[in-house]
């Protein structure tokens, strides 16, 4: 069975109610860790683009740079968006489903919720039904307010991406203490380490994007303290 037959399969499981947890038990393993993060994407981005009523050209192709889909198996991506977007069960419903999946890793749970929030922000246009989707989703996932807000700062664009939100610092705080902050936000998001985790590779283009606005945070405080 292929990786597009799996994650078939879990969706046409997930609408009908019996859960996902049958079909990833062995969690540990990045290539079972690549299918249930796909799941989570497509179904909840389904979810995601009833919120606001439309799907944008530049929404789809913020999927696409998240994930790398094969010509070949563009139609079976489709299938599965179309599926999860029609299904009546709420998206409270596919989130839940979602953090039972990653209970022993919450860690992807924000990954996921950073790949939400690239989806939404994609047409320029960050919609207020997308932010209480994602409010929603978060508290759902046990993402804290302060890491909801950084994410928020990094990827919405009606919100600025305020630095020290971004490093988790207090603006009062000693140079010397968001540098150090900074430093281990950088070592957190570092591919090598998150490969070593097993953190999917969709996991980690996300990072990647996040690493960049880590450094654009330091850069600007630091320069407002040379100031």
């Amino acid at each position: 069975m292929s990786i597009w037959d799996r994650i078939i399969e879990a969706i046409e499981n997930l609408v009908a109610g019996s859960g996902l947890s049958d079909l990833f038990t062995s969690r540990s393993k990045a290539p079972e860790k690549t299918v249930a993060f796909t799941i989570a994407v497509i179904a909840l981005s389904a979810k995601m683009a009833k919120a606001d009523g439309h799907v944008t050209r530049n929404e789809v192709s913020a999927f696409r740079e998240i994930f790398s889909i094969e010509a070949s198996e563009e139609a079976n991506a489709a299938r599965i968006y179309n599926l999860a977007r029609s299904d009546v069960a709420g998206y409270e419903h596919y989130a839940k489903s979602i953090a039972g999946m990653f209970d022993e890793d919450k860690a992807i749970l924000t990954d996921l919720l950073e790949g939400l929030f690239y989806i939404a922000s994609a047409d320029g246009d960050y919609h207020p039904a997308e932010d209480a989707f994602l409010k929603t989703v978060a508290g759902i996932f046990e993402v804290n307010a302060r890491d909801f807000n950084r994410i928020r700062a990094t990827f919405a664009p009606d919100f600025a991406p305020d630095p020290y939100v971004i490093l988790g610092v207090d603006p009062d705080a000693p140079l010397a203490d968001i540098r150090a902050a900074w430093r281990a936000l950088v070592k957190e998001n570092h591919p090598d380490l998150l490969m070593a985790r097993g953190v999917p590779q969709e996991a980690i283009t996300l990072a990647n994007r996040r690493l960049d606005a880590i450094n654009t945070a330091w850069d600007a405080i630091k320069e407002s303290h040379a100031a």
